[in-house]
């Protein structure tokens, strides 16, 4: 095991709407390795925290440095901590025969390595596999748990797609698996209104078109990883509070699916985000900081303005995974 500070504050990224707040003096990067992979992860240290250190784990789209836009919100209440894991963002490439198990190690390692015994746990879209199996394994490390945007099955909409985008990049035609990935994060105009719909398909058609070859050979193994492994495993989780929440028009993955979800985790609750779909946390992110906020604060989340209904779900048996 060995960490290296490596910056004090980062560089602006492509791909992101709007000015980013200015990075604070106090982040800093540790570049990790673990099974051999290198990675990094990035903290915003508070030195007057008011609850544990908040893991951000995004989407397999997002890196790192995805979550500055939210940091106004979040970084005067806690330490924050956002990881590229190996496979992902700027670290090293990770073949798909490794699997969910060995990217939740990851995370404690990563915790372990920073001495962060104890965080609350955010999971957003494929955040929430890497997060629920680490919860699963290490649930000693887990104070509280915030999952958006997330199924404990793969979609069928993701599982149809994957061979077609798969071809369609293999073939070199970037600007049509952008609108393929447009067409699967987002949903249809019709399905309801959504708050800067129209902007975040700029913006992620903007992303998608600007990968990188690295970037394109890593979506590609990681699709081949979750159609190989799957997203879940029938495992114990941890009795912390816990709150599973989605866009209202989610049609990735619906708010059923997010309620099968919160049906698994001991007294989670549930609820959707008005005007959003599976991007919630791009479309409305002071809400979505405010939501994560209160909840690892424990302040009331009934009764939102920006929310639906508060519900707790009825733990089941979960479906077989996929």
């Amino acid at each position: 095991m060995r960490t290296a500070v490596i910056a004090a504050q980062d560089p602006p990224r492509t791909g992101h709407s709007g000015p980013l707040p200015p990075a604070p003096e106090q982040a800093e990067e540790h570049r990790l390795v673990f099974g051999g992979f290198a990675y990094t992860c990035r903290i915003v240290r508070q030195r007057a925290p008011r609850t544990a250190p908040l893991l951000l784990l995004g989407g397999s789209s997002q890196d790192r440095y995805s979550w500055q836009s939210h940091e106004k919100w979040l970084a005067p209440l806690c330490t924050l901590i956002t990881v590229d894991l190996p496979g992902y963002g700027g670290s090293d490439f990770l073949p798909a025969g490794y699997d969910i198990d060995f990217l939740a190690d990851a995370v404690q390692h990563m915790l372990t390595v920073v001495d962060m015994p104890e965080v609350n746990l955010f999971g957003g879209c494929f955040g929430e596999v890497v997060g629920l199996r680490f919860a699963q394994r290490h649930p000693e490390s887990v104070r509280r748990a915030i999952f958006a945007a997330a199924a404990i099955r793969l979609p069928e909409l993701y599982s149809e797609a994957v061979p077609r985008l798969s071809r369609t990049l293999a073939r070199g035609d970037i600007e049509q698996a952008a609108d393929g990935l447009v067409r699967l994060f987002m949903s249809n105009p019709e399905a309801g209104r959504v708050r800067r719909h129209a902007a975040v398909a700029r913006l992620l058609q903007h992303q998608f078109m600007n990968q990188t070859p690295d970037d394109i050979r890593k979506a590609v193994e990681h699709n081949t990883r979750l159609m190989t492994h799957g997203c879940y495993r029938p495992l114990p989780v941890p009795a912390v509070p816990s709150l599973v929440f989605t866009g209202e028009y989610d049609t990735l993955c619906t708010p059923q699916m997010g309620r099968e979800l919160a049906a698994t985790m001991p007294g989670a609750l549930f609820t959707t985000v008005r005007e959003a779909d599976h991007l919630v946390t791009v479309e409305r992110r002071e809400e979505s900081a405010d939501l994560i906020a209160r909840f690892c604060t424990d302040r009331p989340v009934d009764d939102l303005p920006y929310c639906n209904r508060v519900e707790v779900p009825r733990a089941r048996r979960a479906p077989a995974p996929a």
